[in-house]
C-alpha cells in the first residue's frame, strides 16, 4: 500500500508542471509588458496609460478565468443515481451480466436517462458503483465520474464538464484576447528593436521574446477556442463529438441539441450580463437535459405544416416535418410512447364539428 500512496503523491505533484509552467509565463508577461515596455521602452505617456489599462483588464479577467476553471471541483452524481443496498448487494453476487443488467434496468426507471451504452445497456460505472447520468464518464486522471464531462486538460490539472465548462470557455477567450493584445500593441517595438530604431538595452530581449511567445500561444489557442465554440453551439462535448451518444432508438449525435440559441444559453445562462463573468450561471443540474427525441437538426430549416383545408379529410406529417421536442425534460426509459416495439404513433385531434384530423408520426428504429 505504501509504494502505491507515494506513486499516487508523485503523479499529483508531476500533474501540476503545466499549470505551474503556464504561472511562470504569465508572471514573466507581466513584468516584460508592464516594466520592460511600458515603464522603460514607451515614451509617451497617453500610449502608457491606455496600454496599461487595457492590458490590466484583460490580465484580471484571464487570471480569475483560469483560476475559477482549476479550482472548481468537478460535479458528481448525486445519491440517487446510486444503487440502493439490497440492489447493491444482489447486482455484486450476481455473476450473470443479463440478471445484473436486469438490476440496473429496475433502478433505473426512476432516473432521469436518455443514453445507453452502445449495446443498449444501462450505463453503469464499476469503479464508482453509480448509473451514471447522462453525460457523464468517469474520468481515469482523476479517477471519479464527471458530469457532462468534456476532457480532463492538463493545462489546467482539472477535469472539464458541467460545473467548470463556462470557466474554460472564458480562460481560451480571454487568453486569447490577452495574447491578441500583447502582439498587437509589442509589435511596433519589436520591429524598431529588430532594426536598430531604438537604442540596445535589457528591454531588447524582454520586448522580442514577448512578441514570439505572444503570437505563438495566440495560434495554439485560436484553434482550440474556435474547436469549442463550434461545440457549444452544437450543445456537445468533445466526448460526444468523437463518439455520439447513444438513445434509445441509436446514435445521435444531435440528440442534446436544441437550437444555437439554446444551445449557447444551457452554458452560459439565461441573463446576457453575465456571460463574460467567470461566475456560474449555466443552466440545469447537470443530472439531466432536455433532448430532442428525434433524429433531425434543429439547426437546418424545417417546412412549416400548412394547415389549409382542414375539413377535406387527413393531414399526415412525417418526423421530419415536425419541429424537435426541443424543451422536453423527460423520464425516457418506462415511458410507453417511446417503445422500440411502437412503429408509427397515431393521434386523433376532433374539432368542435366532429371533423377529425389524423397526424401520423413515422419514428425511426
Amino acid at each position: 500500500m505504501a509504494p502505491t500512496h507515494v506513486l499516487r503523491c508523485c503523479q499529483r505533484g508531476l500533474a501540476w508542471i503545466p499549470v505551474i509552467f503556464i504561472a511562470l509565463v504569465v508572471c514573466w508577461s507581466y513584468y516584460a509588458y508592464v516594466v520592460e515596455l511600458c515603464l522603460l521602452t514607451i515614451s509617451s505617456t497617453g500610449e502608457k496609460i491606455v496600454y496599461l489599462v487595457v492590458f490590466h483588464l484583460s490580465f484580471v479577467m484571464f487570471v480569475w478565468s483560469y483560476w475559477k476553471t482549476i479550482f472548481t471541483k468537478p460535479a458528481n452524481p448525486s445519491k440517487e443515481f446510486c444503487l440502493p443496498k439490497s440492489e447493491k448487494e444482489q447486482y455484486e453476487k450476481e455473476q450473470r451480466p443479463e440478471t445484473q443488467q436486469e438490476i440496473l434496468k429496475k433502478v433505473a426507471t426512476s432516473l432521469p436517462l436518455y443514453t445507453r451504452t452502445g449495446a443498449g445497456a444501462i450505463r453503469y460505472c464499476d469503479r464508482c458503483q453509480v448509473i451514471k447520468p447522462d453525460r457523464c464518464h468517469h474520468c481515469s486522471a482523476c479517477d471519479m465520474c464527471v458530469l457532462k464531462m468534456d476532457h480532463h486538460c492538463p493545462w489546467v490539472n482539472n477535469c472539464v464538464g458541467f460545473s467548470n465548462y463556462k470557466f474554460f470557455i472564458l480562460f481560451l477567450t480571454y487568453s486569447l484576447v490577452y495574447c491578441l493584445f500583447i502582439a498587437a500593441s509589442v509589435l511596433q517595438y519589436f520591429i524598431k528593436f529588430w532594426t536598430s530604431d531604438l537604442p540596445e538595452s535589457h528591454a531588447k530581449f524582454h520586448v522580442l521574446f514577448l512578441f514570439f511567445v505572444a503570437a505563438m500561444f495566440c495560434i495554439s489557442i485560436l484553434s482550440l477556442f474556435t474547436y469549442h465554440l463550434w461545440l457549444v453551439g452544437k450543445n456537445r462535448s468533445t466526448i460526444e463529438a468523437f463518439r455520439a451518444p447513444v438513445f434509445r432508438n441509436g446514435p445521435d449525435k444531435n440528440g442534446f441539441s436544441l437550437g444555437f440559441s439554446k444551445n449557447i444559453a444551457q452554458v452560459f445562462g439565461d441573463e446576457k450580463k453575465y456571460w463574460l463573468l467567470p461566475v456560474f450561471t449555466s443552466q440545469g443540474d447537470g443530472l439531466s437535459f432536455p433532448t430532442r427525441l428525434v433524429t433531425i437538426d434543429p439547426e437546418q430549416p424545417t417546412e412549416c405544416l400548412q394547415l389549409g383545408g382542414l375539413d377535406k379529410g387527413a393531414v399526415e406529417v412525417s418526423a421530419e416535418q415536425t419541429s424537435p421536442l426541443s424543451e422536453s425534460q423527460n423520464r425516457l426509459l418506462g415511458n410507453d410512447y417511446h417503445s422500440e416495439e411502437d412503429h408509427k404513433e397515431t393521434e386523433v385531434l376532433k374539432s368542435d364539428e366532429s371533423e377529425a384530423i389524423t397526424i401520423s408520426i413515422e419514428s425511426e428504429s
